[in-house]
């Protein structure tokens, strides 16, 4: 559609609200030729089988080299691979054959590309892309993972991908397919967020063995995922298609200079001529596929990993195929071969008009094999994992305190800051080799150095920011490493101050722990109110796992409490620095208790045996504890899959115990008590009650794990309790929806176990749940992790992994991480809360603890007494928004344009209180911007919602998710232009123009 009339939509609501509104989503005043998209595909023949050949390369944004050696072509010792060759290749043979096609998946390496070249060589390639001939799917910065991604990240790396193709091919450039050829396993979360954006269908590559064999019988490989339970159909319906050969071309019929097969040799003068023996191969091969989909199209994927460098080989070949292929129609051969897009192959599915298999679970986990689970990726890399949890943090602040500090928050006291640069970053981050942790160690720690590198250029932003609302340019410290207790300027300081900033919509209380040499301190708010707190001593492991970066003996810890999308600011002043406090006795403990929850021990062994809610008056045995799984090495009579990055494989369904017991060490203060527990060298854990939460924190620390004994081992942790579970879980996906899971179970195929741990397990994002008709035990997580009821009442989540062989799934390298600061192996530390509630008021409290737990304030130090003058306070909202909305995005589009997204975070039935329709008033939102108009988006940002538009798709049956339940409330309509109501699970997206 043309941008012209996209702009009409909302020209006449803008005008009045205030001035006129320039297009933010594609390019101004262009109107490209109506033959992109659906309008530019090859005619098909009715009467025959169509095969839709679809010329494509995988392009992984990283995995065995970083993603700046994929695109120049660097270290082809690993493995050789240039995007930037592909590209110039492809383009060069597009303009040689108008009749040939060409995806592209990957934004992160054509934008790149893209600036590089000469404007006549741009030119070329918006005319490719207007006729259809260059076509973009899926179009993110990358394609994402879909078991350890956080949705809010995975919405922000599409919407970068996607808005940087409409600035520069308008309409033409916008992808109609999503494409996730690579992904290990497929979220019902990611296919619900693909059809709010706008994507008429939706193609991947692996799916479970058991699972394929059944749709192929069936004639079920296309289908339409009913992807919410909340959510109106057809909201989150997409039609999904599962590719015939994973992403690789027949075999046989792989022409690219990486690839063994004869071309097609056409002179019959000469010795070697197979034409006729090419299309015999090929017509039984396209008959064959034929017979396991329910049309008369099929699709082939003529292409793979980074192929097409040197495209004339694939093109020529293709060209001969489809021409000796097609003139057999002369001699009776009913086949049409063709090239195509998944656009096209989708709009003749769509024409054939028929009904579709429903789909409403996910497709996790995936298996290959019997004994070749794909779950061990849940948990790799445990500590890139939280560090891209806690970089998505970061950016949601950078990109808030953006917005509300203004244009000095970009160019200001400290100097240029930017959030562009962890924006790709985390853009990246997201790639199914990285935050799956699937790569090559070399690969995984350029992750990591990105993301930091992004996180420092935000710190100069949000510094200038704080300085525009507090008025104080005093310099700002950032401590990276205080779960480890470093910090040197809380050490050395005798006065400081503390800002705490809240990115989330309403007030929030947090604890705080800040490593110090003195021994008391007084600490006070911003009104210059006393609050508690208290020194404790820091424990011996703490001090082991932070080596020689920092010496301070104790910690201060201390609560403190920040408004709603704003800032509170502490000071901190010495008061003593004499003997450190006395040890703590190592005592059996009994129990820890505050107003809201109490947690027993058993003092025989230093576990928990017990967990009470105060407030609802229940109470469940609770044991916990830590084991280990001994990591296949692949050589047992059953298979030779060992475990590795990707594949989970335990020698034995019985774990290790680490230890029957703990030795423990009680603090007990007003403030806050801990139980630390010490299982072995290598496991400790603090089991700790702040004076006013809700919610019992474990905090873990796992490694490095010894391998002296040659053992890989999968270390997890499992609770154990009185709930009566009848061998059913919970978990969420991509931290939303939560899926109901049961052992040994599968919702759409009878399933054949073969490896009952690794087949039980699941991803788990942000939480999981066991729970009967009295009590919901909920477990929130601090990063992606992998885990499984496999007993009745239980709930175990793997923590850490170290492997001593490599799985045989490409990256070619164990699963061993070291580095500078752990050389005998990595440490990694983390947490899970947990809460016990009434199944029925679960959600009231699970949704926002695990949204804390996502978006924790971020902290920053200014040494000796505040600036006189200093606001020391600050609210960016008028006024606290309803529990059941989440502020999602906040993010600066253009000079005077912010993009809003609201999510109502609840589901459907899940809160009495607050699985209700919400609304908010666009224009009483903030307390610094002025809203002058608004105009609503599609969720990725790059069409306006009332004008997309997407293909239509009956199922085979209606029925709903849950029959007894009532059915899907009606949306009402917006009370106003600039009041909004959201239902439940609903994200909303919103331009703003502002000033």
């Amino acid at each position: 559609m043309a941008v012209d009339s996209l702009r009409l939509s909302v020209a006449a609501l803008l005008l009045v609200l205030g001035g006129v509104w320039s297009f933010p989503l594609g390019q101004e005043g262009e109107r490209p030729p109506p033959t992109c998209g659906y309008e530019s595909c090859h005619v098909t023949e009715p009467n025959m089988l169509n095969v839709h050949l679809v010329p494509h390369t995988h392009d992984d944004v990283g995995w065995l080299k970083t993603v700046d050696q994929y695109f120049y072509g660097g270290r082809n010792d690993i493995q050789h691979a240039g995007v930037q060759y592909i590209l110039d290749s492809v383009v060069d043979q597009l303009l040689k054959n108008p009749d040939r096609r060409f995806i592209y998946v990957e934004t992160a390496f054509f934008y790149r590309w893209w600036k590089q070249q000469s404007s006549g060589m741009q030119q070329t390639v918006k005319q490719l892309v207007n006729e259809g001939r260059l076509e973009f799917v899926n179009g993110g910065w990358c394609m994402s993972d879909e078991a350890t991604t956080h949705y809010s990240a995975v919405i922000d790396q599409m919407t970068m991908g996607l808005r940087f193709l409409n600035d520069t091919f308008g309409p033409c450039g916008r992808p109609r397919v999503a494409w996730h050829i690579d992904p290990f396993g497929h979220a019902r979360e990611h296919a619900s967020m693909f059809a709010q954006m706008g994507y008429d269908g939706f193609f991947f590559g692996r799916l479970d063995y058991q699972d394929r064999d059944r749709r192929r019988r069936a004639l079920e490989q296309e289908l339409l995922w009913r992807a919410s339970e909340s959510l109106a159909a057809p909201m989150a319906d997409l039609f999904t298609g599962i590719l015939p050969n994973g992403y690789n071309p027949p075999d046989g019929f792989c022409w690219d200079q990486s690839c063994d097969d004869p071309p097609i040799q056409d002179d019959p003068e000469l010795e070697d001529y197979n034409v006729d023996d090419v299309v015999k191969r090929f017509l039984a091969i396209a008959n064959k596929q034929a017979k396991v989909y329910k049309t008369n199209h099929i699709i082939m994927t003529m292409g793979s990993d980074f192929q097409y460098e040197n495209a004339i080989l694939w093109y020529k070949n293709l060209d001969k195929l489809i021409r000796y292929v097609n003139a057999q129609q002369a001699h009776g051969v009913r086949v049409n071969v063709l090239y195509s897009t998944p656009s096209c192959y989708l709009q003749e599915l769509h024409r054939a008009n028929l009904t579709w298999a429903l789909k409403t679970d996910d497709f996790f986990p995936y298996a290959d094999a019997a004994h070749d689970y794909w779950t061990g990726y849940f948990t790799s890399r445990p500590a890139l994992k939280r560090y891209e949890r806690v970089s998505n943090g970061h950016l949601q602040t950078c990109n808030q305190l953006e917005v509300l500090g203004g244009p000095t928050s970009r160019n200001g006291p400290f100097g240029k800051g930017d959030s562009e640069t962890l924006k790709k970053a985390m853009a990246v981050a997201q790639h199914h080799d990285a935050v799956s942790g699937t790569e090559k160690q070399h690969v995984a720690d350029d992750y990591a150095r990105r993301l930091a590198s992004g996180w420092q250029r935000c710190q100069v932003l949000v510094s200038n920011s704080l300085a525009v609302l507090s008025g104080s340019t005093a310099k700002r410290i950032y401590c990276d490493n205080l779960n480890v207790s470093v910090c040197p300027l809380t050490e050395c300081s005798q006065k400081f101050s503390v800002n705490v900033y809240n990115p989330l919509v309403r007030a929030v209380t947090w604890p705080v722990r800040l490593p110090v040499k003195g021994t008391s301190y007084k600490v006070t708010d911003a009104e210059g109110r006393s609050v508690d707190c208290q020194v404790v001593p820091v424990s011996a492991e703490t001090q082991a796992v932070r080596s020689r970066r920092g010496s301070a003996p104790n910690e201060l810890v201390f609560q403190v409490q920040a408004p709603p999308l704003g800032f509170n600011t502490y000071s901190v002043s010495l008061l003593q620095d004499g003997p450190l406090p006395a040890p703590q006795q190592h005592r059996a403990p009994t129990a820890i208790q505050n107003q809201f929850l109490r947690a027993t021990f058993d003092p025989a062994t230093g576990l928990l045996s017990s967990l009470s809610n105060l407030e609802t008056k229940q109470t469940i045995k609770l044991t916990q504890n830590f084991f280990w799984y001994n990591a296949s090495a692949g050589n047992n009579p059953q298979s030779n899959q060992p475990s590795g990055a990707y594949i989970f494989r335990p020698n034995s369904s019985t774990p290790f115990l680490v230890s029957p017991t703990a030795k423990t060490e009680v603090i007990q203060t007003a403030v806050l008590q801990e139980v630390r527990q010490r299982f072995a060298p290598w496991v400790s854990q603090v089991v700790r009650l702040h004076g006013d939460s809700r919610a019992l924190e474990l905090e873990w620390t796992v490694g490095p794990l010894p391998i002296q004994d040659n053992l890989g081992k999968e270390v997890i942790t499992r609770l154990d309790t009185s709930i009566n579970t009848a061998e059913y879980f919970y978990t969420d996906s991509n931290g939303r929806e939560m899926l109901q899971r049961k052992k040994d179970f599968r919702p759409t195929w009878t399933l054949r176990q073969s490896e009952p741990i690794a087949g039980n397990y699941h991803p788990i994002n942000s939480r999981a749940f066991i729970k009967d008709d009295e009590d919901q035990l909920t477990v929130v997580t601090d990063r992606s992790q992998g885990g499984g009821s496999v007993h009745n009442g239980s709930l175990e989540i793997m923590l850490h992994r170290r492997l001593l062989y490599d799985d045989v799934r490409g990256v070619a390298e164990p699963l061993n991480e070291t580095s500078s600061v752990f050389p005998e192996g990595l440490v990694v530390r983390g947490r899970l809360l947990l809460s016990l509630q009434r199944p029925d008021g679960a959600a009231d409290a699970h949704r926002p603890l695990a949204q804390q737990e996502v978006l924790q304030p971020t902290l920053s130090f200014t040494d000796g007494e505040p600036q006189p003058n200093t606001r020391l306070q600050f609210s960016g909202l008028q006024a606290a928004l309803p529990p059941a909305v989440h502020l999602l995005t906040l993010t600066r589009w253009d000079e005077d344009s912010v993009l809003l997204r609201l999510e109502h975070q609840f589901q459907r039935g899940e809160s009495k209180r607050n699985s209700v329709p919400v609304t908010v008033n666009l224009q009483k939102l903030f307390s610094t911007l002025e809203v002058l108009g608004a105009s609503e988006l599609n969720l990725s940002a790059n069409q306006w919602k009332e004008e997309m538009t997407r293909l239509k798709w009956t199922p085979q049956t209606a029925r709903p998710f849950f029959p007894e339940e009532e059915p899907l409330l009606k949306r009402p309509g917006d009370p106003s232009a600039l009041e909004v109501t959201l239902m439940p699970m609903e994200i909303r997206t919103f331009l703003l123009r502002v000033r």
